[in-house]
């Protein structure tokens, strides 16, 4: 007997559900070509890629990122110069974004941009691998900073103490003594472990604090992300994550991280270069709007969590003195404090060149003992003091007797340049610091 018609319909229709269906993977993704190459970005048509995936240029096997997509054509940023890379070019999408290999190897090793080892380091082949983008601890599983973490710079220790999980920047000119701190930071640390980013400086720099500034102590607890002002601006970028994501995994193991990063500034203009690339339109300072999104995003994944912390340090480039342009403004909105670091006081080679009235530690209150914030508040205090009579004493017109803080900080000048300025090679304890600031100020 023959079925009517609709009900074959129906047998037919079941028969076909019961198939096995091929979900789409990695290795059904359609190769594109690149149609334009431009000085930063190059475009390329490649249905179905999604935002930071990573691609292979072939015949040349420079990789690239997505960093932007507009229909079936998508903007790809290359990790290294693309030599040989011509209009028609095949485009092999890998379906997965950039991970970077991390464990205990790492510790005293050397790394670029991209986490790939510099110097002699082998990498284990079960090596744990994470992608650069996490997201930040939940902010009501982080713990309380209330843990000092000792520097070893008297200038910081004593008068802008810092704690364990803390983020706080740097802000200075171009020859301001920047890496000279980050130097006697990294030698004074009592951190567990120093990951220390080095975006956009020179190469020669980059040789010398590693040869020069930094103990082997140092350097045996440490892990160094370099990636010089030549290397492409995709790598600039990424030196930050692939920086923020190797403290993320000591931190995970329960360790007391110190971040150091040097610069933001150098991260903010690679990622402008990018961004105006890929056609953003300019905001503030010709920052596309991108930059102010990934900035928060990147410093709040340092800080406090449910075990260990990441005490982040970050250096910004400053024109002149000047702490109002885009980049500073808003990276001092965002971080728990900041260190001035003054050219007028480098130029009276007075060093580490804090500017101590222009500086704050937002945590200050709540990692130190009433004594000692009694004392970094006098010294305060004296310093202000010195400074409304400093022309009158110079020009000899000061008489003292008038007014006795007046007359205690002309006194005590000696003393507190002394305790401010410090050698490269001098250390102290938090203990030494303390006992020196009393008797400093009493």
């Amino acid at each position: 007997m023959r079925l009517p018609f609709e009900q074959l319909l129906c047998q037919e229709l079941e028969n076909r559900l019961r198939l096995p269906r091929v979900l789409p993977t990695s290795s059904c993704k359609i190769a594109g070509k690149i149609v334009e190459i431009g000085p930063t970005l190059m475009k390329a048509s490649l249905p179905g890629a999604s935002l930071a995936e990573l691609c292979t240029l072939e015949p040349s096997g420079i990789p690239a990122e997505v960093v932007a997509i507009e229909g079936n054509y998508v903007s790809l940023s290359p990790f290294a110069e693309p030599l040989g890379v011509t209009t028609g070019s095949k485009v092999v999408p890998t379906g997965k974004a950039h991970q970077v290999a991390l464990g205990d190897f790492l510790l005293g090793s050397i790394v670029d941009g991209l986490g790939r080892p510099l110097d002699d380091v082998t990498f284990p082949e079960d090596a744990d691998l994470r992608p650069l983008d996490a997201p930040a601890p939940n902010p009501l599983t982080r713990q309380i900073i209330d843990t000092p973490l000792p520097l070893g710079v008297r200038a910081i220790d004593g008068i802008l103490t810092c704690g364990m999980g803390q983020r706080i920047g740097i802000f200075a000119a171009a020859g301001g003594g920047k890496s000279t701190l980050l130097g006697m930071i990294c030698d004074g640390s009592l951190a567990d472990v120093i990951v220390l980013a080095l975006i956009g400086e020179r190469g020669r720099e980059v040789r010398e604090f590693l040869e020069h500034t930094l103990s082997e102590e140092a350097r045996s607890r440490c892990v160094v992300v370099i990636s010089t002002s030549d290397r492409p601006a995709l790598e600039r970028l990424k030196a930050a994550y692939t920086a923020t994501t190797i403290a993320e995994y000591f931190r995970d193991q329960g360790k007391n991280v110190l971040l150091m990063m040097d610069s933001l500034t150098r991260f903010a203009r690679a990622s402008r270069e990018i961004g105006l690339a890929a056609g953003e339109p300019p905001a503030a300072g010709s920052y596309p709007p991108s930059f102010f999104a990934r900035l928060p995003r990147l410093l709040e994944r340092a800080g406090p969590a449910e075990t260990g912390s990441i005490t982040g340090i970050y250096t910004v480039l400053v024109e002149g003195d000047n702490l109002n342009e885009p980049v500073a403004d808003e990276v001092r909105s965002i971080l728990d404090g900041h260190i001035v670091l003054s050219r007028k006081l480098a130029q009276a080679n007075h060093y580490p060149a804090i500017d101590i009235a222009a500086s704050v530690s937002r945590v200050m209150g709540q990692v130190t003992e009433s004594d000692h914030r009694a004392n970094a508040g006098k010294l305060r205090r004296l310093m202000a003091a010195w400074k409304e009579i400093e022309l009158l004493v110079r020009v000899g017109e000061y008489q003292q007797g008038n007014d006795a803080q007046a007359d205690e900080a002309l006194a005590r000048k000696d003393a507190i340049r002394d305790f401010l300025c410090q050698e490269t090679t001098e250390k102290n304890s938090f203990e030494e610091i303390l006992e020196r600031l009393w008797t400093t100020v009493n």
